[in-house]
């Protein structure tokens, strides 16, 4: 079975303390994604990197409250060092939750014969879980690795957790 990796928004202003919608534990989740990213690579499997772009006048600012952040161009969009793309490795630019609303990502992995997707990152109840959500309603089986996700709060992230595996039927797997 054809498996693709999905790294979304493992983006410096998520990640880094400094950065301006630090999620808490995101940098734990680092290592963890890294084994995953190694071995996708050395198997040649694809890899993508999504990940948020917004204008400065994106309305998810205003309806969300939250500061402006992932701004296009900015060194805040840009994947953190250590899992920094190589070339070849699939971008995928987004401004939404979903991985797949308004982006070539369904069509790029139906090109690649990709059957099943594993996804990692942050923010686990939010971006991970409407992309694993639409993943499973396109048919794809859907792994989460609870140890390369990560959640504003360890209540939200334990919630999108359980809703992915009970009511998504994705397979999340534990330590």
């Amino acid at each position: 079975m054809q498996q693709a990796l999905l790294i979304v928004d493992m983006l410096n202003d998520f990640v880094l303390p400094h950065g301006s919608l630090a999620v808490p534990g995101a940098r734990h989740i680092i290592p963890g994604i890294r084994q995953y990213l190694e071995l996708f690579r050395q198997k040649a499997w694809p890899v993508f990197f999504v990940c948020d772009e917004h204008e400065p006048d994106d309305p998810e600012f205003i309806r969300m409250g939250w500061p402006p952040h992932a701004l296009r161009g900015t060194p805040g969009s840009q994947v953190v060092d250590e899992l920094a793309p190589l070339p070849g490795e699939h971008l995928v630019a987004k401004q939404h939750y979903s991985a797949f609303y308004k982006t070539d990502l369904e069509e790029t992995l139906q090109r690649l014969g990709v059957q099943e997707v594993i996804v990692t990152g942050v923010v686990s109840n939010i971006c991970v879980l409407y992309t694993a959500a639409d993943a499973v309603m396109r048919g794809y089986g859907v792994r989460v690795p609870a140890s390369c996700v990560a959640a504003l709060t360890p209540e939200e992230g334990a919630f999108a957790l359980r809703q992915m595996e009970q009511v998504l039927g994705v397979t999340v797997e534990k330590e």
